[in-house]
């Protein structure tokens, strides 16, 4: 409870018959100070029984008109006030805003005494992008005398979505997506938990699913089969490296990236199956969720997406692979995981021979590369971060094509550990700057990522598909008629 400036007059007035009655020795003066004194205790009690009710009876609503929202989108918000019953009391209550947010005039609503209830409406921008929680309202109370600041609980929240990408191309060579995360079947026989029958073996069963007690009591092999699980988790992993910010503002790598893997999340959640996230920047992991299905967790990963920005680089010095040996990797076809290369090595150090003594700067060369995939972040993170999977798991790997020797890796080493791996990858040259002026040169370039995707599509258990400007693609595949590589 503070004093108002009347309050402090009063006071003061007080103070002066006080005074006076002593200057002069008079008794009526100070009878007077007395009086006026009982007198503001009086209304000060008075005023701490008015607050209480009006604490009791006060009821603010703040209400946007939308609470999804684009950036920098102007909607009103508006607020509202109501007693149950009149106070003696002048009230003014100020919005609980979120900080983000940009109000083009004062969102507050004041009640003089008597009146029961009041609404203003004011036009809020949203520039930022994300969940913003309203803060709860404020009432200032005053009875002119004294005056009071209270707090109204919590106010609800409002979700900023990035303008970003329209035109979203997710597809294979120019051909568009329609399905990424695709439908489940039921009532399947495979590798489930569940029982389902068993049968008499046939050429072809592994030997891991003979029922040897039924062998045993019926004279013949039989096997066991299992229902398919329905339940499929999907594990999104999310490059948001410095490398993601080629674009132009709001049409991004990263945010075509982060549409892709909206949509995924959107079908995810569709089928009720557990989510995980997991983002990746120059230094690591940045972020990481356990896989589940509540939707607190569902809202999470959405809201993580939708904050997600370009990590600063660590070393912009550091060059990336470059354009035109992008691929060159890939064409001797060697197969060879870090794990063999280990091997090799570790075995040719222990031996003398001519053979060995040609082969083991070949095989240090390769485990130098080894350590050195080992120690980029993607690779970590996906080996590193969920290194078992119970069940059946759907990774998908939203990246770029600026490290295809890494990318490789990362989706060997994420198909080792889950049953499906979807990668999805932004060509560079269809973001560029000036990347489209020199036709035959965008479409050479365009070839060489189209020649990655279509080397991690060949891998067992693996789809690769391109995310890309839809009029930029069109752009590069129309200076060869339309015809993609």
């Amino acid at each position: 409870m503070f004093p108002t400036r009347r309050l402090w007059a009063m006071l003061a007035l007080v103070g002066v018959f006080a005074a006076l009655s002593v200057v002069f020795a008079r008794v009526e003066l100070l009878v007077a100070a007395s009086l006026v004194g009982a007198w503001l205790l009086t209304r000060q009690y008075a005023f701490a029984r008015d607050l209480q009710r009006v604490a009791a009876d006060l009821s603010v609503e703040q209400v946007p008109a939308r609470t999804d929202l684009l950036t920098d989108e102007t909607v009103p918000v508006a607020l509202s006030i109501s007693l149950e019953r009149p106070s003696s009391l002048s009230l003014t209550v100020e919005a609980g805003l979120p900080t983000a947010a940009r109000a083009i005039d004062d969102l507050s609503v004041s009640l003089r005494p008597g009146m029961r209830g009041a609404e203003r409406t004011v036009d809020v921008d949203w520039p930022v992008t994300g969940q913003h929680r309203f803060a709860g309202a404020s009432v200032t109370a005053t009875d002119g005398l004294f005056r009071e600041r209270l707090p109204l609980g919590s106010g609800g929240s409002v979700t900023v979505d990035s303008r970003g990408p329209r035109l979203v191309h997710v597809g294979e060579g120019g051909s568009q997506l329609l399905s990424a995360y695709g439908d489940h079947e039921g009532g399947r026989r495979g590798s489930g938990i569940e029982p389902a029958e068993i049968r008499e073996y046939v050429p072809g069963d592994v030997a891991n699913r003979i029922d040897w007690k039924a062998t045993a009591r019926l004279g013949t092999p039989h096997v066991r089969e299992f229902e398919a699980e329905t339940e499929r988790r999907a594990i999104l992993v999310v490059d948001h490296r410095h490398s993601t910010a080629v674009g132009p503002p709001g049409e991004s790598k990263l945010e075509y990236l982060r549409e892709a893997a909206l949509a995924a999340l959107a079908s995810t959640r569709a089928h009720g199956d557990p989510v995980a996230l997991l983002t990746v920047a120059d230094g690591g992991i940045t972020a990481r969720t356990d896989p589940s299905a509540a939707p607190a967790t569902y809202a999470a990963v959405r809201r993580r997406l939708l904050d997600l920005e370009p990590a600063p680089s660590l070393d912009p010095a550091a060059p990336l692979e470059d354009a035109d040996d992008r691929f060159s990797w890939s064409r001797a076809r060697r197969r060879s995981t870090p794990a063999d290369v280990h091997r090799a090595f570790t075995t040719l150090r222990g031996e003398h021979s001519p053979f060995a003594a040609t082969l083991r700067p070949f095989y240090a060369d390769r485990r130098a590369y080894r350590e050195r995939i080992e120690s980029d972040p993607l690779y970590s993170a996906v080996s590193t971060a969920f290194p078992t999977s119970k069940g059946s798991a759907w990774t998908l790997v939203f990246t770029d094509d600026t490290r295809p020797r890494e990318l490789r890796e990362t989706v060997k080493v994420a198909r080792k550990r889950g049953d499906q791996v979807a990668v999805f990858i932004a060509p560079t040259v269809l973001y560029e700057p000036g990347g489209l002026a020199d036709a035959d040169r965008a479409y050479e370039r365009y070839v060489v990522a189209e020649e990655l995707r279509r080397d991690l599509a060949g891998l067992d258990r693996v789809r690769a598909y391109e995310v890309a400007p839809t009029d930029r693609l069109s752009a590069v595949l129309s200076s060869r008629g339309g015809v993609s590589p």
